[in-house]
């Protein structure tokens, strides 16, 4: 199998480290071109990629060809490689935020196989939270070999199209909003004597454990928080101050506020 990145960025970076390091494909198998030929050098240099040409020479290489272009540019990609993609037949990949699977079949002639994936910036790390979909030509093969590589950089989930935009919410603004809340913990450790990298190291770790407590038990979040708080505790304390300052309607408004935008843009 050979697979074939347009565009190089921060999230091409990221799959492509994930699927190498966890032997999912070698790096000479990769084909990738990006305009930026130091974006090419350093994965080069990481991983043993294979550089070519330009973006045809990445369909004529591949089976699987990933667009990891900027939105506004996807549609000149397409028009570039559209001939090309009849001749090889490649199952055609998009991680272009809001271009949806109706917007990437209108750009070509071509009816390609066609899968469009969402991962987060967390795929940096291996812990994104992915979203796919297929339009009618992929195969249940097809999936299974995408949700096979989103397993490298993290975990991934089939959804219906119509969701795609609360998933970028949900799964793409969120790790802000817990960076930031990770942050407030570790400054108001600081606030109350603690060092920062200390404050940070303990709030992220929590969190993170936190989480993972979720992900592998049974229990549903207010039964775990119910486990925490004794009777007259200092947590039920915490607990209760933050539902007094609104802790959980700024949550749902958050998710709002940016679903609202989202169907703006």
């Amino acid at each position: 199998m050979k697979i074939g990145f347009i565009g190089c960025g921060n999230m091409a970076a990221a799959i492509i480290k994930g699927i190498t390091e966890n032997n999912f494909i070698a790096g000479k198998d990769i084909n990738v071109f990006d305009i930026n030929n130091a974006s090419l050098e350093t994965a080069n240099e990481a991983y043993g990629i294979t550089i070519c040409t330009d973006e045809i020479d990445v369909v004529l290489r591949s089976e699987i060809v990933i667009l990891a272009v900027k939105p506004n540019i996807i549609k000149t990609v397409l028009d570039k490689i559209d001939i090309t993609l009849e001749k090889s037949s490649p199952l055609l990949i998009s991680i272009a935020a809001g271009k949806t699977l109706d917007y990437i079949a209108g750009c070509t002639d071509t009816k390609c196989r066609t899968i469009r994936i969402m991962p987060n910036i967390n795929a940096k790390v291996g812990e994104a939270i992915c979203a796919y979909c297929g339009n009618e030509l992929a195969t249940d093969s097809d999936k299974d070999v995408v949700n096979k590589m989103l397993s490298c950089i993290g975990k991934s989930l089939e959804i219906e199209e119509k969701s795609f935009p609360l998933f970028g919410v949900l799964g793409g603004c969120a790790p802000a909003f817990s960076y930031m809340f990770i942050d407030a913990l570790a400054r108001a450790g600081v606030h109350n004597g603690m060092k920062k990298d200390e404050a940070l190291k303990i709030a992220a770790q929590t969190v993170y454990g936190s989480a993972k407590m979720i992900l592998e038990s049974d229990e549903h979040p207010w039964k775990l928080i119910d486990n925490v708080c004794s009777p007259g505790g200092t947590t039920i304390e915490g607990i209760l101050s933050l539902q007094s300052d609104g802790f959980e309607n700024a949550v749902h408004n958050a998710v709002n506020k940016a679903l609202d935008k989202d169907k703006k843009l």
